[in-house]
């Protein structure tokens, strides 16, 4: 909403300068996100009487002028406007004048003729092509009065102004209008309003017998009223109407249509002007359209109606769509001569519902959408009634003919002292808060320290106490709330809970690894919900998805994971190292909240960068990946095992699942070679880990031990075992069966080769033995080797020679 200082000056007197004024009204919730000051870079800007005209000698598109400027002779300017004539008041910028954008005005000689000065466009002014007149849009401005010449012509056209661009959220749409901006002024300052001149001298003949009016459908229509304003003379504007219209962002078109925009603005009450004459009948019926009933609107589009639509017709069709547009063949043209004003309360819901359905978006829409305040409907069409008789010579007949329940203009609150100041920390007194109610434009009854508090209904966003109170605030100022810190009895530090640290921990090692942090949609297309899932459950589907692509909750944030990815290689971004920590959903049947688990989940591709003066690239594989788990394994104290496993989606021959306990909790391995080929991706490896199983298993203290004084031993044995025997199962036997002294077996080498029977691989392990309580000997460590020996080839391992 564009706020004219100048405008607002007629209804409320304020000494702050704009600056001040911007402030004030930001700091108590209104947003001003700009002001606009039009003189701020123009000078010896003055009006200007076109005495004579003659066309230059030396070329026909220019004109040498005799303009009178307020000298004692006129001075000579050479024109090139096309619309420049005698007798005209122009606005003229003397030599040594200066226009927006730094232009200087000089003494100047246009094919040997001397001109003394400039008559200027709007545009060159400062206004927006987009605001001014039609008939100016190529051409000089011309007054439609007659000021006097020399005069300051930004006052003359009332551009010694500044205007300031209200941020409305949307429950302030009582500030969509001057007359509300000023309630506002008026509450922060306490100054009075000047309300708009409504005075209208009504001809004897009454607008009833002229015109009648019926509403059908009074949920749709609560209220319908109309005027009816004889013998108008169509023309332009004053100039004062269309410069206001102007820096409201409105054009000009001619007097009437000017009026009803004028009203929108200064009282926020939309109003409709028809040419009576071509209404089509005697009657106005305000009803819900029928199904498929068409109006051709003032766009000149034909449009097909809803019977949710709201329509203004003559009795048998539309002419105009409610709170919307008006219909073509009633609209204001520069012979209408008879007009009937239009002033409503229509349903707001209808009216968004049908001006978004259509694309018809407007200021009037925009005012009907968040609703209209009962008491200015009236207001509105008699001032309306009194322009049309003021500027157009209109005669005004008595009456207002209309249909329908006005909706109440207020609505009583009950309150207190106590209830202000306990909510908000003020020790403001009773009559403290009286005042700021009274300054609102709140009327008041008061017993003792109780309020009655009647609201009028151009604040519908007050309904309740706290928005009361809030107002209350709001105006004494939110920057004089009290300052005070919380009263504990007794206070504790702040800390992170063990999830937390343990979380910062994984996100640590990860980063240090290389992988970056990414952040997905949580929701995702049906068919891949299921994808790399560890658990069967039911999915969490979506009433009313925005698209197919995001209809259910995920169960795995792998699909997204890869989706990223694929995003970065085709984007000749080859080496990717992601990681995600976010939720997956499981759903608990109609009606029913989901259950939310916590998983990590990462994935990598491409080349594995290691420190350049170090190390050489080395392609991602699966022992990298199992590496990276192990990790948080490690720095989370949990204990890991991995078991081959085979998933769908997922490399048959490089897969295993996470288990801790026995259970499992996670997955790594290398995409499927047909989802690589599917997403353009050479071989890519994940790991998921439901990270909420893993926070939960107890990690005990750490017991400190002394470091053995007795030395270990070491001894390497290779197995020949079967194919499909895992190398966990032999280590989880040598465990088993190393009493007391084993400390420690891994496997150092897999060989499988030309050398090897078919079926048959290799596997080299190193067995550590340590007694912490004395020295080994070679007896007791040939007793525990044979024995887990023994129980190696009970399995079907043999010793390779």
């Amino acid at each position: 909403m564009l706020v004219s200082k100048e405008w607002l000056n007629e209804y409320i007197k304020i000494d702050a300068d704009i600056d001040a004024l911007a402030e004030k009204i930001t700091r108590s919730g209104i947003e001003v996100d700009s002001i606009k000051k039009y003189g701020e870079d123009i000078k010896k800007l003055v009006v200007g009487h076109v005495v004579s005209k003659e066309k230059h000698p030396e070329a026909d598109k220019l004109n040498i002028c005799k303009v009178d400027v307020g000298e004692e002779e006129p001075v000579q300017i050479v024109c090139g406007a096309p619309n420049v004539d005698v007798d005209q008041y122009v606005i003229v910028v003397r030599v040594g004048g200066r226009l927006p954008g730094g232009v200087k005005i000089k003494r100047a000689k246009l094919r040997g003729e001397v001109s003394e000065g400039m008559i200027c466009s709007l545009q060159e002014i400062g206004l927006d092509a987009n605001v001014m007149p039609k008939k100016y849009a190529d051409g000089i401005y011309v007054f439609s009065n007659e000021p006097t010449p020399g005069s300051d012509a930004l006052e003359a056209l009332l551009l010694n102004d500044e205007v300031m661009d209200f941020d409305l959220t949307p429950n302030r749409a009582d500030c969509l209008s001057m007359l509300g901006a000023a309630h506002e002024v008026s509450a922060l300052y306490g100054n009075e309003i000047k309300y708009p001149n409504t005075d209208l001298t009504e001809a004897p003949e009454k607008a009833t017998q002229e015109i009648s009016v019926a509403v059908q459908n009074e949920e749709a229509i609560p209220y319908y009223a109309a005027r009816v304003v004889k013998n108008v003379t169509i023309a332009p504007s004053p100039t004062w109407l269309q410069s206001r219209l102007m820096k409201a962002g409105i054009r000009p078109i001619n007097n009437v249509v000017d009026i009803s925009n004028y009203i929108l603005l200064e009282h926020g009450q939309p109003l409709h002007m028809f040419d009576q004459d071509h209404i089509g009948s005697e009657q106005i019926v305000a009803r819900y359209a029928q199904e498929n009933e068409k109006i051709t609107t003032l766009d000149g589009v034909e449009r097909e109606l809803l019977a949710s639509d709201v329509v203004i017709t003559n009795g048998s069709e539309p002419i105009a769509i409610a709170g919307v547009m008006g219909g073509d063949f009633s609209e204001v043209t520069d012979k209408t001569q008879n007009v009937v004003i239009e002033s409503a309360i229509f349903n707001a819901t209808n009216v968004r519902q049908t001006s978004r359905r259509l694309g018809l978006r407007s200021e009037a829409s925009s005012r009907f959408e968040k609703g209209i305040a009962s008491e200015r409907v009236i207001d509105a069409l008699n001032r309306a009634a009194f322009l049309l008789q003021d500027i157009a010579g209109g005669t005004v007949l008595s009456e207002v003919v209309s249909d329908g329940t006005l909706p109440e203009t207020s609505k009583t609150i009950e309150i207190s002292t106590h209830d202000v100041n306990q909510l908000i920390g003020f020790e403001l007194s009773t009559e403290e808060i009286n005042v700021i109610f009274n300054r609102l434009g709140f009327a008041t009854n008061v017993s003792e320290d109780s309020f009655e508090v009647n609201v009028p209904s151009r604040r519908n966003d007050i309904s309740i106490k706290a928005d009361l109170i809030e107002e209350v605030a709001r105006i004494y100022g939110y920057d004089q709330l009290p300052s005070t810190l919380p009263n504990f009895e007794s206070t504790t530090a702040g800390y992170l809970t063990d999830n937390q640290l343990k979380t910062r921990k994984v996100k640590e090692i990860l980063e240090g690894a290389g992988l970056d942090q990414a952040i997905t949609y949580s929701l995702v297309h049906k068919d891949v919900a299921k994808d790399y899932a560890l658990e069967e459950q039911e999915v969490v589907e979506l009433m009313m998805p925005m698209s197919e692509d995001q209809a259910v909750l995920r169960q795995s944030l792998l699909p997204r994971l890869i989706d990223a990815t694929r995003y970065n290689v085709a984007r000749k971004n080859k080496n990717v190292a992601l990681y995600e920590l976010g939720r997956v959903f499981y759903s608990n049947g109609e009606n029913q909240l989901p259950t939310e688990v916590e998983f990590l989940s990462g994935i990598l591709t491409g080349q594995y960068t290691g420190n350049k003066w170090q190390q050489k690239d080395e392609p991602v594989d699966f022992f990298l990946v199992k590496g990276i788990v192990e990790r948080i394994a490690e720095q989370l104290n949990v204990s890991f095992t991995f078991e081959a496993a085979k998933l769908d989606l997922l490399h048959p021959g490089r897969t295993a699942y996470v288990k801790l306990n026995d259970e499992v909790v996670g997955l790594i391995g290398e995409l499927h070679p047909k989802v690589e080929k599917e997403n353009d991706l050479d071989r890519t490896y994940v790991f998921e880990l439901n990270f909420t199983k893993v926070l939960e298993q107890p990690v005990g203290k750490i017991e400190y031990e002394a470091i053995p004084r007795f030395p270990g031993v070491s001894r390497d044995i290779a197995l020949v075992v079967n194919t499909e025997v895992t190398t966990s199962t032999l280590i989880s036997t040598i465990n088993e069966n190393g009493a007391d002294i084993l400390n420690h077996a891994e496997v150092f080498d897999v060989y499988e080769g030309e050398h090897m029977e078919e079926g048959k691989k290799s596997v080299a392990i190193r067995i550590d033995y340590l007694d912490v309580t004395e020295t080994l000997t070679e007896e007791k460590v040939s007793s525990v080797h044979n024995q887990i020996l023994e129980a190696l080839e009970q399995q079907g391992a043999t010793l390779r020679a």
